[in-house]
């Protein structure tokens, strides 16, 4: 593919929004050791893809601009790179690419081998492309919490905030797989969708009962996986059992020095911060969850990549149930 070139969507400094994005016509990316290259079908928005464009994790991210975001994806193996035999040209894949290069805003991305799994027929593009950040974010947060799905789980009860988000909806999902009772928080026009999906009690979290976080049948929440933000340890302390676990996957800076005093002063209920960590046999656990129909992608709605500032926009508001999905479709 050496002199082509692409359509993609990048942006040239921090800020700025879906304003800041601009369709361009740059070089298609060359895959180097242990890499493939990727004819993309779809690709999904994650907060992470604006919250790096605004600047929450500088110096470090983006490395350089400009910069093309975006690390959820889904595509066709076109060319393989130097020592790779896992895949040939023609495969279907799902990938999470490096948060650090991401590239996923474009016609063409390179992936990682080994964070790249096939995606088998049973799983359209776009509910694929949905699966990786968010659903690998969600498994990792209930393991931390504690939750084992090889086994029966020792916790019972668990509430998730925020669950109609993107991690929210699949970890509700996957909370009900290890049979666990779930309590779960979203807005009213929500409850449904996240009671269809397993959820046993839905809590709106804009009333009194909501913001208590309370268990409508008095369950001590033995894991909380919180995906939503603002709300204080106050509130989930009285709410929890004996050992009761928060894992923060929206961590402030005040939050992660309240995990660090509780760790320290040995106290039995914990504050605990999590970030993903790519794994592919977390990955092939989620798409053959996906393959098998019992683990399922909620979409909130699909755009063209001529239209990726209208995902964007949509992502950041903050409001969207399910999966924000850019069709890689140039007209």
């Amino acid at each position: 593919m050496a002199g082509k070139t692409m359509l993609a969507v990048q942006y040239d400094g921090y800020g700025a929004g879906a304003d800041g994005l601009k369709h361009v016509s740059v070089p298609i990316p060359s895959p180097k050791k242990d890499e493939i290259l990727l004819k993309l079908d779809a690709v999904a928005i994650n907060p992470i893809d604006w919250k790096i464009q605004k600047g929450m994790l500088r110096p470090f991210m983006p490395p350089k601009f400009p910069f093309i975001p975006v690390v959820d994806v889904t595509g066709e193996v076109i060319e393989a790179g130097p020592g790779v035999n896992s895949f040939k040209h023609g495969d279907k894949v799902i990938s999470l690419l490096d948060f650090k290069n991401a590239g996923g805003l474009a016609e063409y991305a390179v992936a990682p081998v080994d964070f790249t799994v096939h995606r088998p027929p049973e799983i359209p593009a776009a509910e694929a492309a949905g699966l990786p950040a968010a659903a690998c974010t969600a498994l990792q947060a209930l393991k931390t919490a504690g939750v084992t799905f090889d086994k029966p789980s020792q916790l019972k009860n668990i509430l998730i905030t925020a669950a109609s988000g993107g991690v929210g909806l699949f970890a509700v999902q996957l909370a009900k797989l290890a049979n666990l009772h779930v309590t779960a928080t979203c807005g009213a026009r929500n409850i449904e969708l996240v009671k269809s999906l397993g959820a046993d009690e839905v809590l709106d979290y804009k009333t009194s009962e909501g913001a208590e976080l309370k268990s409508p049948s008095g369950k001590k929440y033995d894991g909380v996986i919180h995906c939503a933000t603002g709300i204080a340890w106050s509130v989930f302390e009285p709410n929890l059992s004996t050992y009761g676990k928060v894992v923060d996957i929206n961590p402030t800076l005040k939050s992660m020095l309240f995990s660090i005093v509780r760790k320290v002063t040995l106290s039995k209920k914990k504050l605990v911060i999590m970030s993903l960590t790519a794994k592919a046999d977390e990955l092939k656990f989620i798409v053959e969850l996906a393959k098998e129909g019992k683990l399922k992608t909620v979409i909130d709605s699909k755009h063209s990549l001529r239209n990726a500032g209208d995902a964007w926009t949509k992502s950041i508001d903050g409001h969207a149930p399910g999966k924000i999905i850019v069709q890689i479709i140039v007209e």
